[in-house]
């Protein structure tokens, strides 16, 4: 695996990594979930590096990447266009997950003839989905947990085993697999530090402002052909809504019921195959 520091036109620098060699598909860039989180697609890009190279990256406010603003949508895009062509690709395949799948779409709205493809990973989420979501999330805490969660995230400042905790109270409600959930977050809360609040809360505020839902019938246009959305039916954001989604944009959505919001995790071997096989297409 190689880790390579790449500079963008305004001097910030983005920690990368780059692997796999076989060429029987077009090249892939993983862009991972937060916002305001360090990348964690290390286990996706292990399913596709026989098939081809495959990219990953810290983005900017996250991790070892820079983390100076601006944190718009414009500047993520960009700074993905900057990696590509640094990488020196005509067009590749955008596999995003969570928020990534957002970036995904907006970076598709400006940059068509650089997408070969398009793989969402649970999401994007348009429409009126946050509620149904904040009752799956309640309905799978304890009471005791709720209580325990609303009292970390009143805290201005909290010790670092108090961010551990109140992360993975806020992360573990995401896995269908509730023997395992607790395991799951409680790791990924001690290695996806520290949080970029900040990052997170300016590109909600964008979001809001300016939601990818309004922009759904252009992105229709410009989607290339083959493009997928991958969900799980345990994930606490409606599945539902992405099936909504899938018709609008006209696109092929498979929901593993076994898993939730991080389907490699739950349903590896069949999500495995879905991946592998939306990005294999001629290069």
């Amino acid at each position: 695996m190689a880790m390579c520091m790449i500079g963008m036109d305004d001097d910030a620098t983005l920690r990368t990594w780059s692997t796999g060699s076989l060429r029987t598909a077009p090249p892939v860039v993983l862009l991972h979930g937060g916002p305001g989180i360090p990348d964690y697609l290390q286990p996706v890009a292990q399913m596709l590096d026989d098939v081809t190279v495959v990219h990953r990256y810290d983005q900017r406010g996250t991790g070892k990447s820079c983390w100076d603003g601006p944190h718009t949508i414009a500047r993520h895009v960009h700074d993905l266009k900057c990696l590509i062509d640094e990488w020196g690709y005509d067009e590749v395949v955008l596999v995003g997950h969570s928020f990534g799948t957002d970036l995904a779409s907006y970076f598709t709205l400006a940059h068509p003839d650089r997408v070969a493809r398009v793989v969402h990973l649970a999401g994007p989420f348009t429409g009126d989905w946050r509620e149904l979501c904040r009752a799956a999330e309640m309905s799978r805490r304890t009471y005791v947990q709720q209580s325990r969660f609303d009292q970390l995230d009143a805290m201005e400042v909290r010790s670092d085993a108090e961010e551990v905790e109140f992360l993975a109270l806020s992360w573990f409600t995401d896995h269908a697999d509730r023997r395992r959930a607790w395991r799951w977050a409680l790791e990924a809360a001690r290695t996806r530090r520290p949080i970029n609040y900040r990052m997170n809360r300016e590109l909600a505020v964008e979001k809001r402002s300016d939601p990818l839902e309004s922009h759904v019938d252009a992105l229709r246009e410009l989607l290339p052909a083959g493009s997928v959305i991958i969900g799980g039916a345990g994930d606490p954001r409606p599945a539902d809504a992405l099936t909504r989604l899938g018709e609008r944009l006209d696109c092929t959505v498979s929901i593993l019921s076994e898993a939730g919001h991080f389907p490699w995790l739950e349903a590896p071997s069949r999500f495995g195959s879905l991946l592998r096989s939306a990005v294999a297409i001629p290069g």
